[in-house]
């Protein structure tokens, strides 16, 4: 293990690492705010290498995901459990990244997003319910991001916003 001195923007790759269930190296360079891809996988090898990141291929023909070691939970004050990768969602979760990435290029920011893990942890325990992939604000109005990635037929689609996302009012659905 290397010994390296953290400084505020790996406290944040933490942060983010944590919010979202699948990141890739290419999300971290976007989310941390990289001028270029070189220097984020540099200072996630020296991450790796101090313990605080692990980088585990979970399927072939995809990149490598991230995720935090318990020393980064400690160091940044996380508190959320480690997500689960189910292999059946990943290009899903990589797809809801790439989305979120999008509206951050379109001058949404990280902040004014909730992620759907950040969701159910409010929620605390109980009955789970069904939340998007994630939220932001933007003009006093809650935007529910859903990514669909099986086509459905329309009253199904209908049904699943009305049945899940209508709590959330005042909102806009994008499909």
């Amino acid at each position: 293990m290397g010994n390296i001195r953290l400084v505020d923007r790996d406290y944040e790759i933490f942060k983010e690492v944590e919010r979202w269930r699948v990141v890739l190296g290419r999300h971290v360079c976007v989310l941390a705010g990289f001028s270029g891809q070189r220097a984020c996988d540099r200072r996630l090898h020296k991450l790796i290498d101090a313990g605080y990141l692990e980088r585990k291929k979970i399927l072939y023909g995809l990149p490598s995901v991230y995720s935090n070691t318990n020393q980064a939970k400690i160091v940044a004050s996380l508190s959320g459990a480690t997500a689960k990768i189910r292999v059946e969602h990943i290009k899903h979760d990589i797809i809801v990244l790439d989305t979120a990435i999008y509206l951050y290029q379109k001058g949404i920011p990280f902040s004014a997003m909730t992620t759907e893990k950040q969701l159910h942890g409010q929620d605390g325990f109980g009955k789970r319910k069904h939340r998007p992939d994630f939220i932001y604000q933007r003009n006093d109005k809650t935007v529910c991001v859903e990514v669909e990635l099986t086509l459905k037929a329309k009253d199904r689609l209908e049904s699943i916003i009305k049945t899940n996302f209508m709590d959330l009012s005042p909102i806009r659905i994008i499909l």
